[in-house]
């Protein structure tokens, strides 16, 4: 079965205007007490597989309030061993519980065979090579779990720390094949292609970017992005780290709203899941996203020139 493919204004009903934050446990009792203006909330789909422990509890609840997006780090589906069953039958009970606005995952794989001893499955988002034989797998692999939760999911672009040399196509070609031949869509994380562009050492990062999304856009993939995340990153020995412990940096912000000119506005989420804040700083990261999401609709975002 193919499933059809999503688009930024009409995947389960979350509006192209929403600015959301990721939930997490140090919010729970304020967001949910204060009920503070947000377009969606976003969680991790694997802290919440348990249907009858406190943490259902709580988004059950916080279903009642927002949108919720359920973002997951376990399915790996880029494995050539293929997707853990039990996950996915734990995934798709939990879809069925809280009928989310998205579901959503990373373009990665994370699991290998260990002969006898069965499947071993990394702590870890293990990138991609962006070859022909990549894109099959993957395609299957997205298709299983699309016919299995009953709607598209959206994949993300990865942060990566290395690169293959066997790559067969540039990674905006790539997942613009993989929207069309599998009807999934796209979770675009600008963070990520600024953390992936420092770390090529490029002379102008920010320009980089831009001419990513520019490549993801004239390869008609533009339609296929769902929701788009924002975080922080960090040098760290040398190496810049996505680890979403900081504000957005000027520059994310920048390659963010040239996004938006080329796409128009697209749910967006800022990510912090390290040295978490509190809310109210959060809360301001997401106004900043909703206020350039609704300059976007008025035809104002900043244009690239004022960038630099």
């Amino acid at each position: 079965m193919r499933t059809p493919r999503p688009s930024p204004t009409a995947t389960h009903g979350l509006p192209p205007l929403a600015a959301g934050i990721g939930l997490r446990h140090a919010h729970y009792a304020q967001v949910a007490r204060e009920r503070p203006e947000l377009g969606f909330v976003e969680v991790h789909s694997e802290n919440f597989f348990c249907p009858d422990d406190a943490a259902a509890q709580v988004l059950r609840h916080m279903r009642g309030l927002y949108p919720v997006s359920l973002h997951g780090v376990g399915l790996a589906l880029g494995s050539a061993c293929g997707v853990d069953p039990r996950h996915l039958e734990q995934l798709a009970a939990l879809v069925e519980r809280i009928e989310p606005a998205r579901v959503s995952d990373h373009a990665c794989f994370a699991r290998a065979p260990l002969g006898a001893r069965g499947v071993a499955h990394a702590n870890d988002l293990l990138p991609l090579a962006f070859t022909r034989a990549q894109l099959r797998l993957l395609e299957s692999n997205v298709q299983q779990v699309q016919e299995r939760l009953r709607r598209p999911i959206l994949l993300e672009n990865l942060s990566s720390y290395i690169e293959f040399r066997d790559c067969e196509m540039p990674e905006p070609e790539f997942f613009a094949e993989l929207a069309r031949s599998s009807g999934c869509g796209l979770l675009l994380d600008v963070n990520n292609l600024m953390v992936n562009a420092r770390n090529r050492g490029a002379e102008s990062p920010l320009h980089e970017v831009c001419d990513w999304l520019d490549a993801l856009a004239h390869a008609g993939a533009g339609a296929s992005v769902g929701e788009i995340h924002l975080a922080g990153h960090s040098l760290q020995y040398g190496l810049v780290i996505d680890d979403h412990g900081s504000a957005v940096s000027p520059q994310v912000w920048s390659a963010y709203e040239h996004a938006l000119r080329l796409l128009g506005p697209v749910p967006t989420l800022v990510e912090w899941d390290t040295a978490i804040p509190e809310l109210p700083v959060l809360l301001d990261e997401a106004a900043q996203a909703r206020a350039r999401l609704a300059e976007a609709v008025r035809g104002v975002v900043p244009q690239e020139g004022s960038l630099a």
